[in-house]
């Protein structure tokens, strides 16, 4: 049976573990969006939680190491970065500092979503997206203090899609790469060990220019992002929730079977 197949007909209230998908539990993600990934980590600790030898288990390792390319939230960090950084790189030499701060801290938002998604429970998953969160939050105060200080302009009615920029198709783009991430200037280092550069894999970015950018354009990325992590703890919160349920229902039947 195709994993997708199998998570869309999966009953949590009378699970069965017949025909599962060919290398279940880690088995190939791919064809899955990322809330199918919401649903098969569901369906795995449920799974985890009914083996008798391992009825706390909570693994979340994935054989997809990079399954945070799925999510909105990672996709979205990663253009807010690269947005952060041509603002960055057009200010004056004396705001090196605010560049230095404003650039790690973005980068923070970004790292943080893949630190917690390697983590090996879901409770360190939202700890590590609660620092993200708090690096957006950080971020925010910076690109507010940049329009303040007239290093970058307010344009209203300006958007993403103004400047030719479609989270959705950014996204895809993202995850369709087995190797995004290069932001090499030099073409010698362009593709070496396999990275791509980001204008590469999404030539809208390789038009837009620092002027471009505008107060409007930053805060709409940065609520959207926010917004979706807000959304991804709330799920990430609810399963946590299913998991002690489950835990608990599992210690129940072992005390059960433990009685004379």
């Amino acid at each position: 049976m195709k994993l997708k197949d199998f998570i869309k007909n999966f009953n949590f209230q009378n699970p069965s573990w017949e025909n599962l998908p060919e290398g279940f539990p880690d088995c190939d993600l791919d064809g899955i969006d990322s809330n199918d990934i919401g649903s098969f980590l569901a369906v795995k600790t449920a799974w985890e939680l009914s083996r008798p030898k391992h009825p706390t288990q909570q693994s979340r390792t994935w054989k997809d190491p990079e399954g945070y390319k799925y999510l909105f939230p990672w996709s979205n960090a990663v253009l807010l970065r690269v947005l952060g950084r041509k603002l960055t790189d057009s200010l004056p030499k004396s705001e090196y500092r605010r560049k230095s701060q404003l650039d790690d801290c973005l980068r923070s938002v970004v790292r943080n979503i893949e630190e917690g998604f390697k983590r090996s429970t879901t409770s360190e998953y939202c700890q590590f997206l609660g620092y993200s969160q708090g690096s957006l939050e950080e971020g925010k105060g910076d690109i507010k203090d940049l329009a303040q200080d007239r290093f970058l302009s307010s344009k209203p009615g300006s958007s993403l899609l103004s400047i030719g920029v479609n989270l959705k198709s950014f996204n895809t783009s993202l995850r369709s790469s087995n190797h995004p991430l290069s932001s090499s200037k030099n073409p010698l280092e362009e593709f070496k060990g396999g990275y791509r550069r980001l204008e590469e894999l999404y030539p809208p970015l390789s038009r837009v220019r620092p002027q471009d950018l505008t107060i409007e354009i930053f805060l709409e990325l940065i609520n959207k992002t926010d917004y979706l992590l807000r959304i991804l703890v709330q799920s990430l919160e609810v399963k946590l929730a299913k998991d002690q349920k489950y835990y608990q229902v599992e210690q129940a039947k072992l005390k059960a079977r433990r009685k004379p």
